[in-house]
């Protein structure tokens, strides 16, 4: 594992700006499934096709997780994080003035390039800025900036999207960017790289008893949820029957209860990790199938949808935690494994489900979704471990 070299003082204005290109990048990364309908409406192009805005950017990401620290073994790492905060600008205004699908996936590749690489750096960036005993505060003030991008990315790129355009959004968007680009311009310190990084070392850790089969299970969670949140607005359309502004206060109740569900996640994996990892997602599962075929009514579903919301935002908690109790001596290079898989699963879920939807119509997207999460609480029920590992 890499060492890295912490501060004797905290440094609380670069840990904001870490903050802030993490807001920027899971805002652009989740602006599509609020304004896929006139996306695909003004491109001339099906809702299926512009989902795969959700692949390509999961796709580069997921490549970029895994090479980057190799790449870019050399370079300052405030260089590298400047660099994504540019590429997360210009994604924005590519797709803002796309005139196609191709350019618009062309601007989404290049998100995901800063998404994969800002993800694989954020943690071990947080702690090279302030001592040890202050990492977990400082993390929590990162992860803070993913709430609230789920929470506001969703309904308010919805409302928004109706009142100035799609178009106009993304280039919104890019002033996020370039806010925190200038933020971390002016408070990141120089960050020389430290150690020496092996891509052999991914395939050890993979390798290892326990961790193949929990990446496997991780995955099939986050493709399972990811089909259902790349296709929800099509769903409230064509099935709940609501407007612009019923769907932005769904997908708001979405996202306050993943606030709530991600500040419970702790509580309940405090008392037991495996029942949190194994009841998230059949709760999730439950509710896809409950969506597919008892979805009409606008009230129930926006609770079965706000219920989807909260069983999620354990998700990332739990697998975190599991992936700090499984590979103590190794969470670098596992975390790199994790983003990796997670961004599989996103590519995944919105490519299948872009077929699904353009072949059998949106509510067999939701019964999909649904069996993809049985099948990963089945995995997790078989073969997932909670318990401390022995380091290798």
């Amino acid at each position: 594992m890499n060492e890295l070299t912490q501060r004797a003082e905290p440094a609380w204005a670069a840990v904001i700006s870490v903050t802030l290109g993490v807001f920027g990048l899971v805002t652009a990364e989740f602006l599509p499934a609020s304004l896929l309908t006139p996306m695909a409406m003004d491109l001339s192009i099906t809702e299926g096709m512009a989902g795969q805005a959700v692949t390509a950017t999961a796709a580069v990401a997921l490549m970029t997780s895994l090479l980057i620290t190799a790449v870019t073994r050399r370079i300052d790492r405030r260089l590298v994080l400047l660099a994504f905060s540019l590429l997360l600008i210009a994604s924005n205004l590519i797709v803002a003035l796309a005139p196609n699908l191709l350019v618009l996936l062309i601007g989404r590749v290049l998100l995901g390039m800063a998404l994969g690489g800002f993800w694989t750096m954020s943690i071990a960036t947080i702690m090279r800025l302030v001592p040890e005993d202050r990492v977990p505060r400082a993390l929590s003030i990162m992860f803070s900036g993913v709430s609230v991008a789920t929470i506001a990315a969703a309904p308010l790129g919805s409302f928004f999207g109706d009142l100035i355009g799609w178009r106009n959004v993304f280039l919104a968007a890019s002033l996020l960017g370039l806010l925190a680009l200038v933020v971390q311009y002016a408070t990141l310190p120089r960050m020389a790289p430290s150690g020496v990084t092996r891509l052999r070392t991914l395939f050890d850790v993979l390798m290892r008893p326990r961790v193949g089969l929990g990446m496997l299970a991780a995955g099939l969670v986050f493709t399972g949820h990811f089909a259902f949140f790349t296709y929800i607005r099509p769903f409230l359309e064509s099935v709940t029957g609501v407007g612009v502004h019923g769907i932005a206060a769904i997908l708001l109740g979405f996202g306050v209860a993943n606030f709530v569900g991600n500040f419970l996640a702790g509580a309940l994996v405090e008392r037991s990790l495996r029942l949190t990892l194994v009841v998230a997602p059949l709760l999730m599962g439950t509710l896809g199938l409950s969506l597919a075929s008892q979805g009409g009514v606008a009230m129930l579903d926006g609770a079965l949808v706000a219920l989807w919301g909260l069983a999620f935002g354990a998700i990332p908690v739990a697998w975190s935690t599991w992936l700090s109790r499984t590979v103590p001596d190794e969470a670098e290079s596992a975390g790199g494994l994790l983003v990796a898989a997670i961004n599989m699963a996103i590519a995944t879920g919105a490519a299948v489900g872009g077929l699904i939807f353009d072949v059998s119509g949106v509510t067999w997207v939701f019964v999909a979704s649904g069996g993809m999460l049985f099948l990963a609480t089945l995995v997790i029920v078989a073969g997932v471990q909670a318990r401390v590992a022995a380091t290798a």
